[in-house]
């Protein structure tokens, strides 16, 4: 039953099937299935939302809780609860945390060990958040966008807050080389 209706999705989108791929919403570009990083904590009331891709065969998400150890990949809504709390780490050693009652998207994250044309957005529209800049701010090129603006980050830890009014604010600390 389960690869049938597999199959008919796989049909009905005009795509190709093949059991152990996954799919974009989008048949133009397929989606990135390598893991970006992890959950390194989670309290309360925490979902990370894969939205960029479909499993064709595997479990759809389902709005389960995360829990630490759980992956992150690129595309991934980060949504806290009023008691949540969720720090993570990124492939390049970037890390963040993310407050109660927060939104965030990883928009984008290009990480090579051994290129300088690396890149990171994160999209911050709900809640506090904290970031510890990693290789692509040193590398590429790491920005955080704010319903205000957009913040590049080169070698500072940021904490920006987004206020129900929609107002922002945002303090640095400088990393001592």
């Amino acid at each position: 039953m389960g690869a049938r209706i597999t199959l008919l999705l796989a049909l009905c989108f005009g795509m190709s099937f093949h059991p152990s791929v996954a799919w974009s919403q989008s048949a133009a570009q397929a989606p990135d299935v390598n893991a970006i990083g992890k959950v390194l904590t989670a309290e309360g009331v925490v979902r990370v939302e894969h939205p960029a891709a479909i499993l064709v065969q595997g479990n759809l998400s389902t709005g389960e809780q995360t829990k630490v150890g759980d992956q992150i990949y690129r595309g991934d809504i980060i949504q806290t609860g009023p008691d949540g709390k969720l720090s993570a780490a990124l492939a390049d050693g970037s890390s963040f945390s993310v407050s109660a009652n927060a939104r965030m998207e990883v928009n984008e994250f290009v990480y090579d060990p051994h290129g300088h044309s690396n890149e990171s957005l994160m999209s911050l529209t709900k809640g506090t958040f904290t970031f510890l800049a990693g290789e692509v701010a040193h590398t590429g090129s790491m920005k955080v966008n704010t319903p205000i603006g957009t913040m590049g980050i080169h070698g500072t830890a940021p904490r920006v807050e987004i206020l129900p009014d929609g107002s922002v604010k945002f303090s640095t600390l400088i990393e001592q080389k």
